[in-house]
């Protein structure tokens, strides 16, 4: 079979489905939207997959180099041969979906409605390597609380973007967004698009320090920001005596620093090079993210004790199928060579919860955190990492509840 070439899927191989299903919740600024992956592009994968060169396993503890050969291995002849993509689209397209002109692009995102007397809006914010495929299971939490035992009072009309450059937010030679652009393409997206005056947010990873950005920038618009991932400058001025949380802190941090930002540095340096190699291989796209989906949960060094390889492999496919990969890189970019994006001496003053997990990659103290947020929830939670949404997400969707329970 002929090459697929991907830039032709991302441009118009999604086919646009208008009120398929009940009445949508948009304006005349949005379009309908349902995910169709043509088969040719299936077909072309499946082909790849199975003629994958893998290198061989040096010598050593499994995982100690970076992905596992044999679990690699594993993955991609389950990848090939039993994961189903249609099972998951379908799953994903049973969330209403739309794209709008934002900022000069087409972003895509679900728009799910709260089922209460008062659903207040929210936006959720993925990062890297992540996708809106994270928020599959929390969403009916927020949106219908009622249903998981809780109260339709607390309920949410959930907003979930696509990040720019990232899934269907992607198009061959589109601008590029850092953390500053995305946060002012979502304010505008609920606002200006959506109509929603005031509202809440939410974010892990990048939606981390998108959702900062939001409440250090638009503070009237927001009711409340909600974070797993604080966005602390790593230079913020060091105490001569710290405490013994915040030496904890340090060394942690000197640790992620020395052995885990590689990525960080190529994605952030020379981000095109990288990108040739992960756009062609789904092996190498694969172990490129799940790598990274081992590392920072809670697995306790097994990554199918979190996630399924369903779970796994349908993130990945969201940056395959769309041919976005290198353009998701562009945060770190941005982040590498541009102003950070909460301003020297700037602190958030919209009330602000964290939900601390432990195996989160960096947890500083409430001490440093309360320098740049106005905290007012600060919830330490029993188990979970990185991928709180996908990984424990009745633990966060309670949280993310309790907190704008007063603050709406």
């Amino acid at each position: 079979m002929a090459r697929v070439p991907i830039s032709r899927y991302t441009v118009s191989g999604s086919r646009i489905s208008r009120g398929e299903r009940g009445t949508p919740l948009t304006t005349s600024k949005t379009t309908p939207f349902t995910i169709a992956v043509p088969q040719a592009v299936l077909d072309d994968l499946r082909e790849r997959l199975a003629r994958t060169r893998f290198p061989d396993q040096p010598p050593g503890a499994p995982w100690a180099y970076g992905t596992d050969l044999g679990y690699l291995r594993e993955l991609v002849s389950y990848w090939q041969t039993r994961y189903d993509w249609r099972k998951h689209e379908a799953e994903l397209n049973g969330f209403r979906q739309f794209t709008a002109p934002v900022a000069g692009i087409s972003v895509h995102f679900l728009h799910e409605e709260g089922r209460g007397p008062s659903p207040l809006p929210l936006i959720l914010s993925h990062g890297w390597p992540g996708s809106v495929w994270e928020f599959h299971k929390i969403i009916p939490m927020l949106t219908d609380p009622a249903r998981f035992g809780g109260d339709a009072r607390d309920a949410f009309t959930v907003v979930a973007p696509s990040l720019p450059g990232y899934g269907f937010s992607f198009a061959p030679g589109q601008a590029r967004f850092g953390i500053t652009e995305i946060a002012d393409a979502w304010a505008q997206l609920m606002t200006d698009v959506l109509g929603y005056r005031r509202f809440a947010a939410q974010g892990g990873d990048w939606g981390g320090f998108i959702t900062s950005r939001l409440g250090a920038a638009y503070p009237e618009r927001l009711a409340g920001i909600h974070v797993n991932l604080l966005s602390l400058r790593r230079d913020l001025p060091r105490p001569d005596k710290p405490t013994p949380e915040e030496r904890a802190y340090l060394d942690d941090l000197g640790k992620w620093l020395r052995e885990e930002t590689g990525y960080q540095w190529i994605q952030g340096t020379k981000p095109q090079t990288l990108a040739y190699g992960l756009t062609d291989s789904p092996a190498g796209l694969a172990a490129w993210i799940v790598e990274k989906f081992r590392t920072w949960s809670d697995c306790g060094g097994d990554v199918e004790r979190s996630f399924s390889k369903d779970e796994l492999l349908t993130n990945v496919m969201l940056y395959w199928v769309t041919g976005a990969i290198g353009s998701s890189f562009w945060p770190y970019y941005a982040r590498y060579h541009a102003p950070w994006p909460i301003a020297d001496g700037q602190r958030i003053e919209v009330p602000t919860a964290y939900a601390d997990f432990p195996k989160e990659i960096i947890r500083p103290p409430r001490s440093w955190a309360e320098r740049v947020y106005n905290i007012k929830r600060w919830t330490v939670m029993a188990s979970g990492g990185h991928f709180a949404a996908l990984e424990e997400p009745r633990l966060l969707a309670e949280d993310i509840r309790a907190f704008f329970r007063d603050l709406r």
